[in-house]
């Protein structure tokens, strides 16, 4: 097994140098950084961490903890939060809650107890997390949360401006030409969903419309009870709404199988567009508006913010960084108009 010596020696720097690389407690130049980094893979060498953080009490680990792997906006903040942890040193292991808050609490006790030097939560849905983070904090060990926030709770936190991106999709809907939209919206336990209502509801009302309880669509993340909230509000052609707008890519997965289901098409029979760009976005005809959530910018934010914070305890002042969202026009959000066909000098529809 190769040594920090060793690496030193065919880097050409001192062992002191290697140290400074390795911790990153001390800048060293790009030039070394190319020398030492090139020397490590020559040598395969692995550093211990485990000795180390015996000796120093610090193991460059951070946690992160997420609702379900399975979703692919996690999988993007989860990315993009390991490259910016290890850009500065660190090593970021990632669990899963399965969207369960007592599950939540389990993994939140098991990161303190492996030591880890930080940890990014973004919460399950019910939400039960309030008391760990505030030991988690009080411990010394500090919490970034991301995208669903808890409430009640003062911690760094990093998400979208959910309130304004909710009435930017739902005001595109009204532009096409809509005027009854209903939202289906995931539980209203998460602080984001709540927000995302309201963002609806502030649309509908700038634009004179009403905000009727029999359009705001309440589901769970489970796809059957989802398919049971939409066949409600679909299968009645007379209280059907000629929009839908989902809260969330979960939700709008699911709300695009229940129009299937129903045997109906969008944008023919009801037009769509839904928060989150749908992992199989690029093979849906009609393609599908969506509001994009910045995850790159979310997930490294939010680590750059607990690294900080791991660095300096005590120093900085808590941050709570909302970022904009885009939107992406697809075909979904269409006012469907049928085509007129000429018969001598009129017009009909066919």
């Amino acid at each position: 097994m190769s040594t920090i010596k060793e690496v030193a020696k065919l880097a050409g720097v001192s062992i002191g140098t290697v140290s400074h690389f390795l911790s990153g407690s001390v800048r060293v130049s790009e030039e070394l950084r190319h020398r030492i980094a090139g020397a490590i893979q020559v040598l395969d060498y692995h550093p211990n961490h485990v000795a180390r953080s015996l000796k120093t009490s610090k193991t460059r680990t951070i946690g992160m903890v997420v609702p379900d792997f399975g979703i692919p906006f996690f999988s993007k903040v989860i990315r993009s939060a390991e490259q910016a942890a290890r850009l500065q040193g660190y090593s970021l292991v990632a669990v899963s809650s399965e969207d369960d808050a007592l599950r939540e609490d389990e993994l939140l006790v098991l990161l303190r107890s492996q030591r880890v030097e930080g940890i990014l939560l973004i919460s399950a849905s019910a939400q039960g997390s309030g008391l760990q983070i505030r030991k988690l904090i009080n411990s010394g060990i500090p919490v970034v949360c991301l995208d669903r926030l808890p409430d009640n709770v003062q911690v760094d936190s990093v998400c979208v401006e959910d309130r304004v991106a909710a009435e930017m999709g739902v005001s595109h809907l009204i532009s096409m030409g809509h005027r009854d939209i209903a939202i289906v919206t995931g539980p209203l336990t998460l602080r984001n969903e709540r927000e995302r209502l309201l963002g609806y509801k502030q649309a509908m009302q700038q634009a004179g419309l009403r905000v009727s309880r029999s359009l705001m669509w309440e589901a769970s993340f489970q796809q059957d009870h989802i398919l049971q909230v939409c066949k409600q509000g679909l299968l009645n052609p007379s209280k059907r709404p000629s929009a839908l707008f989902c809260s969330n890519g979960v939700i709008g997965l699911a709300t695009l199988r229940a129009i299937e289901v129903c045997k109906l098409s969008t944008p023919k029979d009801i037009a769509f567009a839904t928060f989150d760009e749908l992992v199989e976005h690029d093979v849906f005809h009609p393609t599908i508006t969506s509001v994009i959530q910045p995850a790159h910018q979310i997930g490294n934010g939010a680590a750059e913010i607990l690294i900080e914070r791991i660095k300096s305890p005590g120093t900085i002042p808590r941050r709570e960084i909302r970022l904009p969202a885009t939107l992406k026009v697809g075909e979904s959000s269409n006012c469907y108009r049928p085509k007129l066909t000429r018969v001598g000098r009129t017009e009909r529809r066919p």
